[in-house]
């Protein structure tokens, strides 16, 4: 049965709600929007660097924090007052708030997930946690107040000792018996204090997670513990009296999940896991992912596939900004997907659609406001209801982009189709899968040129001669250069992967490749 699984972000809910004061029922209706959709699973993420229940494994959200620190004084211990002022009031003022929202709950006595999990087999939705497995939000920043003591005071369980470039060359590595015991605890404790039906480890907050070049020597260390993971897990379906189900996100291609050390395919040939999910890393929907080679890889496991989806669309690496995705561009990820054989279809990074949503912007938020939120704002009520599912589908309006894969084996480069040369009287190929073959309407190739005359290309779809119709003003996402629309025949298309080839008289250069389906 295909459907949704809403992975929500463990600070999403009270940042949108930051400084003000919640009682359990504003907490437990939040839950409600996603009832009675296509969602089945609720993924509900709760820690980054810190937790966010009232955990004692590991340092909370509002460990640490002095609500009654007068205003312009540091009001979290052990931070100096110049890192206050470096984030700026704005910025400040919605971080303390935030903050002082989750200190609240906590002083009031309502937890975030038991009030969760509870609305959501009431609203006959399955509750899930999802631990991310080394989130390094903010690592170049050591006097950040998302850090724990643990990682401030342990340098030495860092998997990138002699550099500070990247956040994840602050990662914790797992070739370390101590970090490995770190997140083991704060999976004990999760199963101990939730009854919930299943446990996600997202190995994506982040996925470089041992010192470099140790990665495929290590990866036994990451099987040994996933299967450490299901044995506890095991143990508590003795208490609860129910099956505890365990999924894990990984890296969308087999070959960089081996290079990175997940033995995926071994995880669910051991029967360890019940849901594996492939995703693309922030930034973009990846497009490309090879669903059919993960279900040959799946075959006989009885491990369900979901393909992840984020709030936002990229054509290729160097694309100068982050376009937030449409309803028409994630319905056509979305049929792609489960056209091709996928279980569930996974949202990654969309967040609620109430007046919440339109909190002010900070810099930190750019992102966010700028994506999922504008989306799910106008859009929410048809997105939880078609995308998990052909049927509810095949039949509206879709976009079909052509983006990248945006995770690479350390020591190789990410490849991008995006920006194509095509040199003059040459033709260049580009394929896209556009799931079922449209029964009625219209169809379009969409290309971005950043160089050339477009009305001088020949261009073809699984062969045929396509017409020139223009120039086209788009809807975000869309390409950073002129956009020109080419018509397709009717029955040019067929189920499945798709063939456009173009050629210029000229040099030319294509930044943007998409088919578009309309009723």
């Amino acid at each position: 049965m295909s459907g949704l699984i809403f992975n929500q972000d463990c600070d999403a809910f009270l940042m949108s709600r930051a400084g003000e004061r919640l009682d359990a029922k504003a907490v437990a209706t939040w839950v409600d929007q996603y009832a009675r959709t296509q969602v089945r699973e609720m993924f509900l993420n709760v820690n980054a660097r810190r937790a966010s229940f009232p955990s004692k494994s590991w340092e909370t959200y509002w460990d640490g924090y002095l609500p009654n620190a007068a205003e312009g004084e540091p009001w979290f211990e052990g931070r100096p007052k110049e890192w206050f002022e470096r984030l700026g009031k704005d910025w400040e003022r919605q971080l303390r708030a935030m903050i002082h929202t989750a200190w609240r709950l906590h002083h009031d006595g309502i937890d975030l997930y038991a009030v969760w999990i509870e609305r959501c087999r009431q609203r006959g939705l399955s509750p899930w946690l999802s631990v991310r497995m080394n989130d390094v939000h903010y690592t170049l920043d050591p006097d950040h107040i998302f850090h724990t003591e643990f990682w401030r005071k342990r340098p030495d369980l860092r998997r990138v000792p002699y550099r500070s470039k990247w956040w994840e060359d602050h990662a914790f590595d797992y070739g370390k018996a101590e970090v490995r015991e770190h997140f083991l605890a704060l999976i004990r404790e999760l199963a101990e204090r939730y009854d919930f039906d299943g446990l996600e480890l997202d190995w994506m907050r982040h996925q470089l997670n041992f010192r470099p070049g140790r990665e495929r020597e290590d990866a036994p260390l990451l099987t040994a513990f996933v299967a450490e993971v299901r044995r506890h897990l095991n143990e508590w379906e003795q208490n609860r009296g129910h099956k505890i189900r365990l999924a894990t996100r990984v890296p969308s291609q087999p070959t960089v999940c081996a290079a990175l050390g997940f033995e995926a395919t071994q995880w669910a040939r051991q029967g360890l896991l019940d849901v594996l999910v492939i995703s693309g890393t922030f930034g973009t929907i990846e497009s490309t992912m090879p669903i059919e080679l993960w279900r040959e890889l799946l075959d006989g496991t009885g491990v369900a596939l979901a393909a992840g989806l984020e709030c936002s669309l990229m054509p290729y690496p160097s694309f100068p900004r982050y376009p937030s995705n449409s309803l028409e561009t994630v319905r056509g990820a979305a049929l792609s997907f489960l056209d091709r054989g996928v279980d569930r279809i996974y949202l990654f990074n969309f967040f609620d659609n109430d007046k919440h949503a339109a909190t002010k912007s900070t810099p930190e938020k750019k992102f966010h406001e700028a994506g999922a939120r504008q989306l799910l704002r106008d859009d929410q009520d048809a997105l939880l209801r078609e995308l998990g599912d052909v049927s509810t589908l095949r039949d509206k309006s879709r976009r079909h982009v052509l983006t990248y894969t945006n995770i690479a084996a350390p020591g190789e480069a990410i490849v991008a189709r995006l920006p194509a040369r095509v040199p003059a009287g040459n033709w260049e190929s580009f394929g896209l899968h556009t799931g079922p073959a449209p029964s009625s309407g219209s169809a379009h190739v969409i290309l971005g040129v950043l160089d050339g005359d477009a009305a001088s290309f020949a261009l073809r779809v699984n062969g045929t001669p396509s017409s020139f119709d223009g120039i086209v003003t788009l809807a975000e996402p869309k390409p950073d250069c002129p956009a020109y629309r080419f018509g397709i025949p009717r029955s040019t298309l067929h189920r499945g992967f798709n063939l456009i080839e173009v050629m210029s008289p000229r040099d030319a250069v294509i930044g943007w490749v998409e088919i578009a389906i309309r009723p």
